[in-house]
């Protein structure tokens, strides 16, 4: 019986260990490199997906992070995701872009400076410079306790 207990606890740990780790996506997809180009406005920084987060491209990903409140300018369908609090954020100085994500989301939301869970169809952009690197499509927000 001992063992029966104990091979279904692993294979039930197993099971949980395969979930989306949303803190692990924000690693891979801090595999990005940048190459200088030019457009019409000048200079420019394109980026280049690393092959794990190229692989990631088209994939229902979850991230876990913070709501970027933009004042007086928050969406209730379409948001940005910080992976780390708002005093540390790209915006703020403290990281690089590959830190933050836009989402469209399926259904309005209300701000909150909770953590959440964003779950959507991964987009990378290297070719809209309006649009941040890295979108979710049709996702979902999930306020983390």
């Amino acid at each position: 019986m001992r063992f029966t207990v104990g091979y279904l606890f692993l294979i039930s740990f197993a099971c949980f260990g395969q979930l989306t780790d949303s803190s692990k996506n924000w690693e891979t997809l801090a595999d990005v490199s940048y190459e200088k180009s030019e457009d019409e406005y000048g200079e420019i920084y394109v980026p280049k997906f690393g092959e794990e987060v190229q692989k990631m491209g088209g994939q229902i990903v979850s991230l876990k992070g913070f709501i970027i409140p933009f004042e007086g300018m928050f969406k209730p369908t379409h948001i940005i995701i910080s992976s780390l609090p708002i005093a540390a954020c790209f915006f703020c100085g403290g990281s690089g872009p590959e830190t933050v994500a836009e989402a469209y989301l399926t259904e309005e939301i209300r701000y909150t400076a909770k953590p959440v869970t964003v779950t959507g169809l991964l987009e990378l952009n290297n070719t809209n410079y309006d649009q941040l690197m890295y979108i979710l499509k049709d996702a979902e927000v999930k306020i983390d306790d």
